[in-house]
């Protein structure tokens, strides 16, 4: 980089200094982060699809794939969703700026619950909705903040300690006990936020757990750990590593890490985790426009391909959710003057899917 002589100006007041260097950190990260993610997607598009393309999987059938509302809005590149079950209202994130968008039930279209810039987010990747019906947002720059569903006011929020090396904070799982659990792409790291961190309001992201000595090495400059999900009785933790294809379990009593045995296939491209109290695991492989369904073993440490559904119209597919009789699924459309390719493509219509067979 060349450095320039710029003439002087006067001195501007402490405050508003230093909100000028958080700009410029946020924005260098942004840059950074935008770059790594590039990266990881044209590496995924590399990638052998998890299994034959096809809409019907080993356990026959055919899915159905329509379209469950749109999002208003040209760039919003959507990443996350979550349901929440009491209302049935779905969330969505916005990668591109951070907007949370809101569709209520029965309505085609969504519309703007959280707009961009709030209390500082400037993305949107995980969600969830917890069992009091508070929303959690994970911005991929700084942490995860936790919103009122009535009101849109944050009621908490945990950043990544300051001087931390580069990170990307990423998706989220709840655990019975009201734990919150974080996948650190970069890092290889899990966060954690305890129900007694989450009543003070505020602080610093507490590291969890390390799984960087059990993934196995990538690229520089890809991502490792991504979706990640827990099991009902809070036993353990399952996140994967997008790049490898691998899924980890973490042990919440002993904090064990074991690499999962996958019958069938891999999670290569592998984006997001819903796992169903039966242990059935659906994941979202988004540069292959693929969706998986595992049968997991009752102790969590092993893993059957069941069904593979591989289809265009989905869009680059980064998350989904479960919600009664389907799943929602995220048409990212990063392809499209995205992530994946930022100078070119032009995006249509973004939307959630809505998958009935998977």
């Amino acid at each position: 980089m060349t450095r320039q002589t710029m003439p002087k100006a006067p001195a501007a007041p402490a405050a508003k200094n230093q909100q000028e260097r958080r700009r410029r950190k946020q924005q260098a990260a942004r840059s950074f982060l935008v770059a790594a993610a590039a990266g990881v997607f044209a590496l995924g598009a590399a990638a052998p699809t998890p299994a034959a393309a096809g809409t019907a999987g080993p356990e026959g059938g055919d899915a159905r794939i329509s379209t469950a509302f749109s999002l208003p809005g040209a760039k919003v590149y959507p990443e996350g969703i979550a349901a929440d079950p009491r209302t049935r209202t779905v969330y969505v994130g916005s990668y591109a700026d951070g907007t949370i968008y809101r569709a209520r039930p029965g309505r085609a279209a969504a519309e703007v619950f959280l707009p961009s810039g709030t209390d500082g987010r400037r993305t949107a990747n995980g969600l969830r909705v917890d069992a009091r019906g508070r929303l959690w947002v994970t911005d991929s720059t700084t942490g995860v903040a936790v919103y009122d569903t009535a009101t849109g006011t944050r009621l908490a929020h945990f950043e990544v300690a300051a001087g931390s090396t580069a990170r990307f904070v990423n998706d989220l799982t709840l655990t019975p006990d009201g734990t919150a659990y974080l996948t650190d792409s970069i890092r290889g790291v899990i966060y954690r936020v305890t129900p007694r961190q989450l009543a003070a309001g505020s602080g610093v992201l507490t590291e969890a757990y390390d799984l960087t000595p059990a993934l196995r090495p990538r690229p520089a400059g890809t991502f490792s750990l991504n979706g990640i999900t827990s099991d009902r009785t809070g036993r353990y933790l399952l996140a994967v590593d997008m790049t490898a294809g691998d899924l980890y379990r973490v042990d919440l009593r002993t904090g064990a890490v074991r690499r999962v045995t996958l019958t069938g296939g891999d999670l290569k491209a592998a984006d997001g985790l819903d796992l169903s109290p039966d242990g059935t695991l659906r994941v979202a492989h988004n540069t292959t426009n693929t969706l998986t369904r595992w049968r997991l073993g009752a102790d969590g440490t092993r893993a059957r391909l069941t069904r593979t559904i591989t289809d265009p119209s989905l869009q680059i597919p980064t998350t989904l959710a479960r919600v009664p009789g389907r799943v929602l699924v995220v048409r990212s459309q990063f392809d499209r003057g995205g992530p994946m390719n930022p100078g070119s493509g032009t995006p249509t219509t973004f939307t959630v899917a809505s998958v009935r067979g998977l």
